[in-house]
């Protein structure tokens, strides 16, 4: 029975596909939290290739900013949630024009990973594995991800690292 995991991993590194088979075999009843914008041609290629291989009977929330708030009422002993992914949360929060929300959102969530009920599986990309960027947004982001990372892997009962599509588990038992 699954109940908390994180799953970090590079971009098509099977994050996702890993995800929802941890989900399929819990057996309960599952809901993704999606937290893509289709905001071109590409990425809403990407959204319809996930939505497409999920099965029918799961259920999807999207949320781009309050996701403590949608895990709150979301989240049931008798359910699996699917987080996908947090890193796309992050750039939402960084997009908006409130310097602060990153930081309230961010807080709001780790405060909350305790207390949710029933499953819950958050999908993120590891972002910090490389060179440091000129651009003051890029490391912001870069900043913003790897806290919430060690915040949130601090909180789970589990972490996953995908490689190449092989999980490699960090913490907790396999």
């Amino acid at each position: 029975m699954t109940r908390r995991t994180l799953i970090l991993g590079g971009v098509r590194s099977g994050k996702s596909l890993y995800a929802e088979s941890l989900a399929r075999a819990d057996g309960r009843e599952v809901t993704v939290v999606a937290t893509a914008t289709a905001g071109d041609a590409e990425m809403a290629a990407r959204i319809a290739a996930h939505r497409a291989r999920r099965p029918p009977a799961w259920s999807v929330i999207e949320t781009h900013v309050r996701l403590a708030e949608t895990l709150r009422q979301t989240c049931r002993p008798e359910r699996v949630v699917i987080v996908d992914c947090l890193t796309l949360w992050i750039t939402n929060l960084l997009s908006a024009d409130d310097e602060a929300l990153a930081d309230r959102e961010t807080q709001a969530l780790c405060a909350r990973l305790r207390e949710l009920p029933g499953g819950l599986i958050l999908v993120s990309n590891e972002t910090s594995l490389g060179i440091v960027p000129v651009g003051a947004l890029t490391r912001r982001y870069l900043d913003c991800a790897g806290a919430l990372h060690r915040r949130v892997a601090a909180e789970m009962d589990r972490v996953v690292l995908l490689v190449a599509g092989l999980p490699l588990t960090l913490k907790g038992s396999s």
